[in-house]
């Protein structure tokens, strides 16, 4: 009997799609899911005719791969993840590779790898983004772990994946151990922040302009002709023009109350460990947050009774500068999220290839955009880009939008319209292009009731310095230290 090509373990929406996807491919797949009536179902339903081998077993799919076998684990992340790994270990051999293309947390997938080498096997965490459509017609993968398991999986997930015009596949090898599921960890992150800044300008328009959801429509399928082409976009202006029976738009029918699965809270976290001020995609995980607070909203929105006042200039005129503040805070949100991988690369001693992480989102996942085309060609120019700011193609870009950024962020505050993306990306831009903040005074507070020394403009750097504030509080200083 022939062997399959490779193993899915988990037959929801994604690995079922995936599984579907590898055997349009030419490749056989072996299938197993804890409910096995799944596995049946799916074999005499979708499956039916196709090169697919059921398993009822874990043994009974492993005794189906050829070696070494290539195992896809697509369950919860988390618990799920271990016990399946210690349930497929007794039944494996030295060279096996097991898979996680869930969304794990990289330090998880970093400690399995480890773990699952001791074992002598070897281990991928892999990122798939694109939803249930990606999955089945070719998703962005990216995949890090044990480097020597690449050269075996390589033909499999550059075959399924996304391709670019040229036909260069959205997959390549990331990095070691966590490094995988650290840039799908910020890709989900970045998806955040898309989302959230899309909603601000689509509430500006409403409740600002007064727009209706056609308008809007209209507003977002010509957008989606500009540098904002992306698939978010895309799907924004389908979603505003979908209708109910009785002709109601969809929309406005549907509960103001984000819901979100961690990635974003993650990309957050990480990003105050690594010191990257992280702010637009931690503003839009806070806007989720507030947002899941209905109750205590409705009854503080009765408490103030604000109202927007009526939008008086020229609405066309204002529509374009929502365009360019849309534009430039996304730069704010990729320059940021850029800047936490490579804070993290050297935490962690990853070889990144940021520009060929570009490439892999480049298509077939939630966030592609012909944006990212651009982001690849700034660090193809110089690899060891400190900033997306700082590139020549950017700095020109952004001095273009930035006089419509802080007319529509004034707009806002100034008519009570929450615009916490959009101001908080504006806010980061002006303190990163500031050659001098306020922080010579914390410094000070800091050194002033903790002793905590500073750095003086007239010394070199890295010698501390500490001043007795009260004239009665001796020169007893203590370690400088960073958090």
């Amino acid at each position: 009997m022939k062997k399959a090509d490779i193993g899915m373990i988990g037959l929801a929406v994604m690995g079922e799609n995936l599984a579907m996807n590898m055997e349009s491919k030419g490749f056989t797949v072996a299938v197993y899911n804890r409910t096995t009536e799944k596995v049946d179902a799916f074999l005499n339903g979708r499956a039916a005719g196709k090169n697919f081998i059921g398993a009822h077993s874990l043994e009974e799919l492993v005794d189906s791969l050829e070696k070494p076998r290539r195992i896809f684990m697509m369950v919860k992340a988390g618990k799920a993840v271990d016990d399946l790994i210690e349930s497929l270990i007794p039944h494996l051999e030295e060279g096996d590779i097991l898979i996680d293309g869930g969304n794990s947390h990289f330090p998880d997938t970093a400690r399995r790898t480890a773990y699952v080498e001791s074992k002598g096997l070897l281990y991928i965490g892999t990122g798939v983004s694109g939803g249930e459509e990606g999955a089945l017609k070719g998703p962005s993968m990216m995949p890090g772990g044990s480097p020597a398991a690449w050269p075996y999986v390589k033909p499999i997930f550059q075959s399924i994946c996304a391709k670019v015009e040229d036909g260069s596949p959205c997959c390549d090898w990331v990095g070691e151990n966590g490094a995988g599921h650290f840039v799908k960890m910020v890709h989900n992150g970045i998806e955040y922040g898309d989302m959230q800044l899309i909603c601000e300008a689509y509430q500006l328009m409403r409740d600002g302009l007064g727009l209706t959801c056609e308008e809007m429509h209209e507003v977002f399928s010509e957008w989606n002709k500009t540098e904002l082409d992306s698939y978010l976009v895309e799907i924004t202006a389908d979603i505003l023009r979908h209708k109910e029976e009785d002709g109601s738009f969809t929309v406005d029918r549907i509960l103001d109350r984000a819901g979100q699965k961690g990635t974003g809270k993650w990309t957050s976290i990480s990003a105050l460990d690594e010191g990257i001020p992280l702010t637009l995609i931690s503003e839009a995980v806070f806007a989720r947050c507030l947002s899941a607070q209905k109750d205590e909203r409705v009854k503080s929105a009765a408490q103030y009774n604000r109202s927007i006042p009526p939008f008086e200039g020229d609405r066309k005129a204002f529509v374009e500068c929502i365009r360019k503040a849309l534009y430039a805070s996304k730069i704010i949100s990729y320059a940021q999220g850029y800047a936490l991988m490579r804070a993290a690369a050297n935490t962690y001693g990853w070889n990144l290839n940021y520009g060929g992480i570009a490439l892999m989102w480049r298509g077939g996942c939630i966030i592609r955009s012909v944006f990212l085309g651009k982001i690849k060609e700034a660090f193809d120019k110089d690899p060891a880009l400190d900033n997306l700011l700082n590139d020549s193609y950017f700095a020109s870009v952004m001095q273009d939008l930035i006089p419509a950024w802080r007319e529509v962020v004034a707009y806002a505050v100034k008519a009570g319209i929450p615009m916490p993306a959009f101001s908080s990306a504006l806010s980061y831009f002006d303190g990163y292009t500031c050659a001098s903040l306020p922080a010579n005074l914390l410094q000070a507070q800091r050194d002033y009731f903790g002793a905590h020394t500073y750095e003086r403009v007239d010394a070199p750097r890295g010698q501390m310095f500490h001043t007795n504030w009260t004239g009665h509080g001796g020169n007893t200083a203590s370690s400088s230290y960073n958090v």
